[in-house]
């Protein structure tokens, strides 16, 4: 892993899940991370864990469609940092139903936070960005940008949506020396995972149907948080300083497979 002292990265969701993951993994390893999230509780909660840690973290609460909000948040962090190495969008909400069972507020809403959220956020992260002389944005999509379930139809248009943008200010801002990338996550233990199992566990325990959802993947389990960091971490550091436009899957091989099975020998 890389030395993350005297360095600064904007992360976006960092309350819970996937984000509190990336920005638990970089201020243990020396950098000063700039947590937003809408949920400030979920913030204090972060940054009472980190209490103690090798680097800091700075939380600020906003709603990522609060566009205000955001450029002074981007100012605050110009004047206090002089501008950003690294910047993570992780936020990113789960709504269920088909086309015509999702009505159209729910579709504004997952479109709004989980590609505006990002669109929005990295209004204000690529002129910070830019004002130390480049560095790298990581974009936190989903296995499901390829491969679909049913009835996800919003969430499934949001994180392909978000491949797009990836690849798109990838080559904008290349010249500019950001790079631009994806992690495509399979099913990670997060709150949202496990608010989705209670949704559809029928009774049963939450943990079973977390172990059921983890065969599905060919390693047999759902991901951390840190698995996701890990690879998130790879991408904001040197060492991929050739990889930009790139959608790295995270997956536990869920989107590598096929679910027709050939039949046991001798069955």
């Amino acid at each position: 892993m890389s030395t993350w002292k005297d360095r600064t990265v904007l992360v976006t969701g960092a309350g819970a899940g996937i984000g509190a993951g990336v920005a638990e993994l970089l201020v243990r390893a020396g950098a000063t991370v700039v947590g937003l999230d809408r949920d400030t509780a979920a913030l204090s909660r972060t940054a009472a864990a980190l209490t103690g840690a090798r680097g800091t973290f700075e939380p600020a609460a906003a709603e990522l469609t609060d566009v205000e909000r955001l450029a002074a948040i981007g100012w605050e962090v110009r004047a206090a940092h002089g501008g950003i190495d690294g910047l993570v969008c992780a936020a990113g909400i789960q709504r269920y139903g088909t086309v015509d069972a999702t009505d159209p507020g729910t579709y504004a809403e997952v479109m709004d936070v989980n590609v505006g959220g990002a669109f929005n956020a990295c209004r204000i992260g690529i002129p910070l960005l830019r004002a130390r002389g480049g560095g790298a944005v990581v974009l936190v999509s989903s296995a499901q940008a390829y491969a679909s379930q049913t009835g996800v139809a919003a969430y499934t248009a949001s994180k392909a949506a978000l491949l797009g943008l990836m690849r798109a200010m990838a080559v904008d801002h290349a010249p500019e020396g950001i790079r631009v990338n994806a992690v495509c996550p399979g099913s990670i233990d997060t709150p949202m995972l496990r608010w989705a199992a209670g949704l559809f566990s029928q009774g049963r325990d939450v943990e079973e149907v977390l172990a059921e959802w983890g065969r599905a993947h060919p390693v047999g389990r759902v991901g951390t948080p840190l698995d996701v960091a890990n690879a998130v971490e790879f991408l904001l550091s040197e060492r991929a300083a050739f990889v930009t436009g790139a959608d790295l899957k995270v997956d536990g091989g869920l989107t590598a497979g096929l679910a027709v099975a050939l039949p046991e020998e001798g069955a």
